[in-house]
């Protein structure tokens, strides 16, 4: 059997289409499944009118089945061999008599069970339950009512069809005092069909619509979108520019895509090409010619909804319009050159970044504080901070010019070409476009060291700043991006291999912030749990790293692993890289439980973490067995291996240092010269711990290995 619903609206919104249809191919196989019905195939279509589904191979019911129902415990369902009110119940409920029940073992005890043989109901019935569900199921922001009903659905519904092969299944959607009735008359193109649609039976849906200008299929309209505008470019003898977000959204905002070429004024392409493709892409949705990377042709391409025969008219309506726009721009971009990019620092004064937190001015301030002080770390010579210094000052600047205002999207963009036009470095104007970069998960990365700097300092400051108020995020809520912010502070730091220290840029901005704020209470420690949060997710996520492996680097509630990787977000990285590498090629499996035996047991000692020499803290006089000596003298050799790893970043050095030691420690545990750790002197029992403990402490330079988890 075949069956097709389709769920016809107003104009949907282009981005909920790819959200339905996903949420549906997800849901509907569940709920068929559900219900013992598999099909051979399920098929999820789109346009900007409707929503549908199309399913090939259901069976006409269910298969009948046996089932095994469980009911009361035995006890509670038989008294002295008769049955009680339990057991009458169930029995009654289940339309059983209760000579039928049986009584099995379980692993919670006896338990009366009943086996049924239950007859397969008809697939229409079923999905008469189940389309309302499909339908009410559906999710999406500004969701609306209309009419005088309750309904809520993305845009108001118009009509329905819903055919088993050629019959209708009844259905009905009530909407107040509104009902929709299941039909087999869908709608065709607005304006090229504008008639209804018979659909004779649910296996002619895409051909039948096909024939109506309605071309249901997204992945369809997408080959015919992309064919077509390869085709006129190559005409223009350019290459268009096929932006993955502009794509996705016209081909949901069509439901007969006809490619149309258009042209504009060459002398617009004075302007910066960011420019004009903004004012395309993002005010039109047309598609950009290229003739090379950084050179435009004065055309673009844009995907019409309307009669393919006047393309010559759809043309001449969005040339005019591109042309004023891109006049607008024209017009901004000069009056914005006639000025210096450090003329427009006073009108930041007028701009509020957060009302408890002052003007941008202001924020503009702290960023070159910030920087100076992530400058100071680095030790970076006098040339490169007086660019940093001029970036921070101007990396905001452009928010106040005529095109940004207007063109929001290309801040930073307008930032880097006025600075230019102001005679800055290219360094300083570099720096004022990476500075927000990355701008997402898939963005790229800044590669001036101007652009780092100023794009950390700006990011702390703003976390710093918002923290500080208490607006701290909580669940999926961040409207300051605050999670994004400090990503891309620890991606930027891992790219570009800055070693920087975290931990004390956090404690100078928040002592910054108690100054200008003393009635607040200091960030610091809810900002270092943000971090620590932030970085677990990214070696987990991003590097795909093993979850014990990260704890064990970042410890568990440990406040000196959490200063450490806070201090040095390099060696954070490298430590844990490092130990998925071990843990592949069997290295950490050599080593494991002999360091981990040795941290169960250091435990019960009272050695600090970081002591690392055993002379300081170990007694030779006190040993009675070799195996101590010879324990001794292999932590002797292991302090400089490790402390060579530390300052190289370099682990492998004390991997090596472990295995030497290794030998030594089993026979101290266990060989013939074995000891007996938890001795009744307690002045030998403390030097054995204290010998445990500093291998303990060797271990946790690379890591925590009691987080780790045997393989």
């Amino acid at each position: 059997m075949f069956f097709l619903l389709e769920v016809g609206t107003e104009e949907l919104p282009a981005d909920f289409i790819d959200e339905a249809i996903a949420q549906w191919q997800q849901i509907i196989p569940n709920r068929l499944q559900d219900n013992f019905l598999v099909p051979d195939s399920l098929d999820v279509y789109g346009t900007p009118r409707r929503l549908a589904i199309l399913i090939s191979g259901l069976p006409d019911q269910q298969k009948d089945r046996d089932e095994i129902i469980k009911g009361p415990p035995a006890k509670a369902a038989f008294k002295e061999g008769k049955p009680t009110k339990a057991a009458e119940g169930f029995a009654r409920k289940q339309e059983v008599e209760v000579t039928d029940l049986e009584i099995r073992p379980t692993d919670k005890g006896d338990f009366v069970f009943i086996e049924k043989k239950i007859k397969g109901r008809q697939t229409k019935e079923i999905l008469q339950e189940l389309i309302p569900t499909w339908i009410n199921s559906l999710e999406g922001r500004r969701f609306m009512r209309w009419g005088n009903g309750e309904l809520r659905f993305s845009r108001p519904i118009r009509w329905l069809v819903a055919l088993c092969d050629e019959q209708i299944l009844p259905l009905e959607i009530v909407n107040g005092n509104s009902t929709i009735t299941s039909d087999r008359l869908s709608r065709g193109h607005r304006i090229l069909h504008p008639d209804s649609v018979s659909i004779a039976q649910a296996s002619n849906y895409v051909e039948t619509l096909r024939s109506a200008y309605v071309e249901v299929d997204p992945k369809q309209r997408q080959e015919i979108i992309e064919k077509d505008i390869e085709t006129i470019a190559k005409e223009l003898k350019g290459k268009a520019d096929l932006p993955e977000d502009l794509l996705t959204e016209v081909i949901n905002l069509v439901e007969y895509p006809t490619a149309v070429a258009g042209n504009f004024d060459p002398e617009f392409l004075d302007l910066p090409i960011e420019v004009i493709i903004t004012v395309m892409v993002k005010h039109q949705r047309y598609f950009a010619v290229k003739q090379s990377d950084n050179e435009l042709l004065p055309n673009f391409i844009t995907i019409a909804n309307g009669d393919p025969h006047k393309k010559d008219i759809i043309a001449q309506g969005n040339e005019r319009v591109i042309r004023a726009r891109l006049a607008d721009a024209q017009f901004f971009y000069k009056a914005d050159c006639d000025e210096p990019l450090d003329s427009y620092l006073p009108e930041l004064e007028n701009v509020t970044f957060q009302k408890e937190l002052g003007t941008m001015r202001y924020k503009v301030d702290r960023i070159m504080d910030m920087a100076q002080q992530i400058s100071e770390q680095l030790e970076i010579g006098e040339k490169e901070q007086e660019e940093i210094e001029s970036t921070a000052l101007l990396c905001k600047a452009d928010l106040v010019t005529q095109m940004v205002y207007e063109f929001p999207e290309l801040q930073g963009v307008m930032g880097q070409k006025y600075a230019l036009v102001s005679g800055e470095s290219e360094a300083v104007a570099q720096g004022i476009f990476e500075h927000y970069l990355p701008r997402g998960a898939n963005d790229i990365m800044p590669k001036t060291l101007t652009g780092q700097v100023v794009g950390i300092a700006d990011r702390l400051d703003t976390l710093i700043s918002i923290f500080g108020l208490g607006m701290i995020p909580t669940g999926s809520g961040d409207p300051f991006a605050l999670r994004r912010a400090a990503n891309a502070i620890i991606a930027v730091t891992w790219e570009a291999q800055l070693p920087i220290n975290l931990s004390q840029l956090l404690l100078q901005g928040c002592e910054a912030f108690r100054a200008a704020h003393a009635d607040k209470a200091s960030p610091l420690e809810p900002l270092q749990g943000f971090f620590i949060q932030r970085i677990q997710t990214l070696l987990q996520e991003d590097c795909n790293l093993e979850y014990d492996l990260v704890n064990a680097v970042l410890g568990e509630a440990d406040a000196e692993y959490t200063e450490r990787a806070l201090q040095n977000l390099l060696d954070v990285k490298d430590r844990a890289e490092f130990l998925q590498e071990i843990r592949r090629n069997g290295m950490l499996d050599k080593i494991y439980e002999t360091v981990n035996r040795s941290t169960r047991l250091a435990v019960k000692g009272d050695l600090e973490y970081l002591e690392l020499d055993p002379s300081k803290v170990v007694r030779p006089e006190l040993f009675e067995k070799s195996s101590e000596q010879e324990f001794y003298d292999g932590l002797m050799a292991l302090v400089s291996k490790t402390t060579q790893a530390q300052s190289e970043r370099s682990y492998q050095l004390l991997i090596e240092g472990l295995l030497d030691i290794i030998p030594k420690v089993s026979e101290f545990f266990d060989g013939e010269n074995s000891v007996l750790v938890m001795d009744e002197n307690p002045q030998v029992k403390q030097n054995r711990l204290n010998l445990l403990g500093v291998l303990r402490n060797h271990g946790r330079v690379l890591a925590d290995f009691g987080a780790i988890v045997k393989n």
